[in-house]
């Protein structure tokens, strides 16, 4: 294996068994879920029932406990089904929201819902952009304020993954006007009154996963359902974006993998100048080096998730590898459609498909360009 050195043979076997699910169960549904515009929820519950929801999640609520190789693997692993909206959906449920309540929840939060989180009775969102508020958190406008036993929040949020079909949002809210980093994060149950789906949201790709805006109105919670210290959610947010851009990183190098591996295929067969496309060298060469490109941003992927399990900042190498990752997918994606010819234009073809779903790399989970000043921050220049 090109990573075992990051691997024990846990971790081994969850690529294995991640990757054999996805060609048995995935391959022959997803396009279903591209026209109904959502993975089903009894197929998410398989997922649930075979451990895939609880790898990181505590033992004492039916969880692995594993670290972030874990998720490096489970990411890319996703990252092969060709079908961005299946991965995300399941990405933002296992890497993204419900890690808030792991590191914040207290004992009565985790029990009241992490058990259901791990089964896939529960699924969650995260609700921290707004029409105004993107990557730069300190900016959103949505409060929550104290009123006796309750907090009422109002505002909305948009682009929220999962944002329709959730039981449980992980909401993030002004708490402390005065303060730019004045944040707290919350714990809001779908058909929670004040709480509602103002749209759902058309997109390019990822078809199989449902976006929402939501509309926050008087929506009153009980004050129990304020997750971690009031007052302290920005830190919490900056806390997981890591693993959040860690995760989308692996989906982007598993999906850029599996393009090249279909392009490498389609070119060796597809018979053109009395010969096959992959005689031309100018191919052979672009392919080579998108190749060498996808290893090195693996093992960056895997060295990045080392160092978190380690407890080291890696914000650095996180912004890199994201940076790195959400461009280099678009340009195999783009490559790889150009070498397929016409037939990689039409929506019959796969990598039509992945050339869609790799646009929203680069933007989704902290743009390029936002990366990029992360990385120069804690560069020396």
């Amino acid at each position: 294996m090109r990573d075992a050195i990051y691997l024990d043979e846990d971790l081994q076997a969850l690529r294995d068994q991640t990757e054999t699910f996805i060609a048995k169960e995935v391959m022959t549904r997803a396009d279903a879920w591209e026209a109904e515009g959502s993975v089903p929820r009894e197929f998410l519950l398989q997922m649930g029932d075979l451990g895939f929801f609880g790898l990181r999640q505590p033992e004492a609520y039916g969880g692995l406990g594993r670290g972030a190789l874990s998720s490096a693997v489970f990411s890319e692993a996703l990252g092969s089904s060709t079908y961005g909206g299946f991965e995300v959906t399941v990405l933002v449920h296992t890497d993204m929201a419900s890690p808030h309540l792991r590191h914040a929840g207290n004992d009565e939060q985790l029990t009241t819902y992490m058990p259901g989180i791990v089964s896939g009775q529960l699924l969650t969102a995260i609700a921290v952009t707004e029409p105004v508020a993107g990557s730069d958190v300190a900016g959103i406008r949505t409060t929550a304020r104290r009123d006796g036993d309750d907090w009422v929040i109002d505002g909305s949020k948009i682009f929220i993954t999962n944002g329709v079909s959730a039981d449980l949002l992980i909401v993030a809210a002004r708490t402390r006007p005065e303060e730019p980093r004045g944040l707290s994060m919350f714990l809001v149950e779908a058909g929670t009154p004040g709480l509602r789906v103002s749209r759902k949201l058309d997109k390019t790709g990822w078809l199989s996963s449902d976006t929402a805006e939501l509309a926050f109105e008087g929506c009153r919670v009980p004050a129990s359902r304020l997750l971690g210290e009031e007052g302290r959610g920005f830190y919490s947010i900056m806390q997981n974006f890591q693993n959040e851009r860690m995760a989308l990183s692996g989906m982007a190098v598993g999906a850029s993998q599996t393009a090249l591996d279909l392009t490498y295929a389609w070119t060796q067969e597809r018979k053109a100048f009395g010969g096959v496309l992959f005689d031309q060298q100018v191919i052979r060469q672009r392919l080579a080096m998108l190749q060498a490109r996808v290893d090195a941003a693996r093992q960056l992927l895997y060295h990045s998730a080392w160092l978190m399990e380690r407890g080291v900042d890696a914000t650095r190498e996180v912004s890199a590898l994201k940076a790195l990752t959400g461009e280099l997918v678009n340009e195999v994606t783009y490559a790889c459609v150009q070498f397929h010819g016409g037939v990689g234009y039409m929506r019959e073809s796969t990598i039509e498909r992945m050339a869609r779903d790799a646009r929203v790399m680069s933007i989704g989970g902290g743009a390029t360009e936002v990366m990029l000043d992360e990385v120069a921050k804690r560069s020396r220049l």
